[in-house]
């Protein structure tokens, strides 16, 4: 009976995605003579890989960072400090998640583009841009949970710590930080995940000379059709998600414990 129950999803698991996935491995390992591995080794020993791994490695990290620090930050505002319009701010952060990633390009072409209303093109076509974007885009998948970790912080232990004298930056720091700990982490997790994996920012920012694995992958299977390279590329990619994830779940697991 449980087969049978199972038989479905197993069913979907494999047509959508293991399906799939195989055919790009095939694909990767194609020559002009049958099979082998000079795909491999010409993705591997190029120049361009190395670089487009690093700086999508640099863009995840980079995005990351300011992400935690900007959604720990409006997420501290929000919960324990009392004001105006609090909630309608928490609703307007939310409705980014709403929106596909390309919008917030577009976004800041329009403010930052050359023929924006700011005009510092040449910030937008940068690293920089793309790094900016980013944040602005995965900064409420951090401030929605911690968001959620903080408003499950008892009032007591925060009258208690501070009728003992504890200035507001210990207690930020031993009591309510260490409570939000495994939402911060998983947030930080599933942000460097998706920064890894962002296309639609860079692709609309129009960053060039910003060259990460999903463009690398667009560019050698859409641009030149370097199909068995860009299926390379493609597994390379989802290697350094999953493993990125059971990281991420692992360190989640331990902040929990």
């Amino acid at each position: 009976m449980r087969i049978r129950w199972l038989l479905p999803p197993l069913l979907v698991l494999l047509g959508f995605f293991c399906y799939p996935l195989a055919l790009i491995v095939w694909q990767s390992l194609s020559t002009d003579t049958g099979f082998g591995l000079s795909a491999w080794a010409d993705v591997l020993g190029s120049a361009e890989f190395r670089t487009a791994a690093w700086r999508t490695i640099v863009i995840a990290l980079g995005a990351t960072a300011g992400c935690v620090l900007l959604g720990t930050f409006l997420a501290l505002v929000i919960a324990f400090v009392p004001f105006p319009g609090a909630r309608a701010l928490s609703k307007v952060v939310d409705t980014v998640l709403a929106f596909p990633s390309f919008l917030i390009a577009l976004a800041f072409t329009f403010l930052y583009g050359s023929a924006g209303l700011l005009g510092t093109g040449g910030f937008l076509y940068s690293q920089w841009g793309v790094l900016l974007a980013e944040i602005t885009f995965y900064t409420p998948f951090v401030m929605r949970p911690a968001l959620a970790a903080f408003s499950q912080v008892s009032t007591a232990q925060l009258e208690v710590a501070a009728s003992l004298g504890a200035k507001p930056g210990r207690v930020l720091r031993q009591v309510i930080l260490p409570e939000a700990r495994p939402s911060l982490v998983s947030g930080a997790c599933l942000t460097m995940l998706l920064a890894m994996n962002e296309f639609g920012i860079v692709l609309f920012v129009g960053a060039k000379d910003v060259q990460t694995l999903p463009m690398l992958i667009y560019t050698k299977g859409i641009v030149t059709f370097e199909f068995p390279q860009a299926c390379v590329l493609a597994v390379l990619n989802v290697v350094f998600s999953i493993a990125l994830y059971h990281w991420g779940g692992r360190r989640a697991a331990v902040e929990t414990a």
